[in-house]
């Protein structure tokens, strides 16, 4: 057992580091997850895509993996990570009518930069207008239609070979806080949850999301004083046993101000895992973020399980969730797409802005 086959982890720029490489040799974590940062902006295509082909090369060398996840936060509106002539497609909200047909084309390019795991469909609702983080990156307004659009979304990424994972359980979209800033506070009763934020959720579950990324925030009248990220009664009691999912559950990034704290404290990769979290998502994208917490928390992982508080079998259940769906993952080369592509998806972004 070790601790990288639990970890998703983000890397400095357009090139490894020395520092990149001692996390990726040493941790060999199962995935890595792409920024902004990691392309060269303002370049031709063939020559930023080049960089970015080395970059991806470089990571699966040092990690001497051959299957990963090669993930991204892909949705639309602010959160398109890559350069020009990757597609500007507008946020979830204005292209809900067109929602598996966004997905299949945003899969296309996906794969075309090696990238097999998509941070989306986002499956939280568009409740509180003063939302400072989700707004428009959800699909509606309403629990039903948001669930179904979440759906058609999904659809598309499935059957164009893209991983997709429903966020942020049990939903964000009624926060009036940002969790990169802070942890927000949500005093809902479990009914209220399920009469609403739960229902896309459920949606996707019953057609078999593979994974399922939780949330930053505290639900007192459900979780307690624990985050959704590590609360037991929130993941074991409701994701898996209430909802039924079977698959993969992926933390938001802890590099996050909302528990980046947090995981500067021994014991809580242990409540992480306990609580039925699979996946840690350390993307080092925030002022926050250091190496250092990284091997921390590798450490942590070890010696929880050398003192008793982690019980292997929590961790080989997980691992084998994990093994399970990586299995199913497809392994995709960067390669250059047809400018005729990117003009019919740029048509398809403008019908979605003019349709709205």
């Amino acid at each position: 057992m070790f601790f990288g086959n639990h970890l998703i982890v983000g890397v400095s720029g357009t090139a490894l580091t020395d520092e990149d490489k001692r996390i990726l040799s040493k941790l060999k974590p199962v995935g890595v997850c792409f920024f902004a940062k990691n392309f060269r902006d303002g370049e031709s295509y063939e020559s930023w895509l080049q960089t970015f082909k080395k970059l991806s090369q470089d990571i699966r060398e040092y990690t001497e993996r051959e299957s990963m996840f090669i993930s991204i936060d892909h949705e639309g509106g602010r959160v398109i990570r890559p350069p020009l002539p990757i597609t500007r497609f507008p946020y979830s909200y204005v292209c809900r009518k067109r929602a598996r047909e966004v997905a299949i084309a945003m899969a296309v390019e996906l794969k075309s930069l090696g990238i097999n795991v998509s941070w989306s469909p986002v499956a939280d609702i568009f409740s509180n207008p003063k939302n400072p983080i989700i707004g428009p990156r959800a699909f509606d307004i309403t629990p039903e239609t948001a669930a179904q659009t979440a759906r058609e979304y999904f659809f598309g990424l499935r059957e164009s070979g893209i991983i997709a994972c429903a966020k942020h359980f049990p939903g964000h979209g009624d926060t009036s806080s940002d969790s990169h800033l802070e942890l927000p506070v949500l005093n809902l009763t479990k009914s209220e949850l399920q009469q609403r934020e739960l229902i896309p959720f459920k949606t996707l579950i019953a057609e078999q999301i593979p994974l399922i990324m939780t949330a930053h925030i505290l639900f007192p009248e459900i979780g307690g004083d624990k985050p959704a990220t590590f609360s037991q009664s929130i993941l074991n009691g409701i994701l898996r046993e209430e909802l039924g999912f079977q698959g993969v559950v992926v933390s938001d990034d802890l590099d996050m101000k909302a528990v980046a704290d947090m995981y500067s404290q021994s014991g809580t990769v242990a409540h992480t895992l306990n609580a039925g979290c699979d996946l840690f998502l350390m993307c080092g994208n925030l002022p926050s973020s250091s190496t250092e917490r990284i091997d921390f928390i590798a450490e942590d992982f070890v010696k929880s399980l050398e003192n008793g508080s982690l019980d292997e079998s929590v961790v080989e259940a997980a691992n084998g969730r994990i093994e399970k769906l990586l299995r199913e993952t497809p392994q995709y080369s960067v390669e250059m797409l047809d400018e005729k592509i990117f003009l019919e998806h740029s048509q398809l972004a403008i019908a979605c802005s003019f349709e709205e």
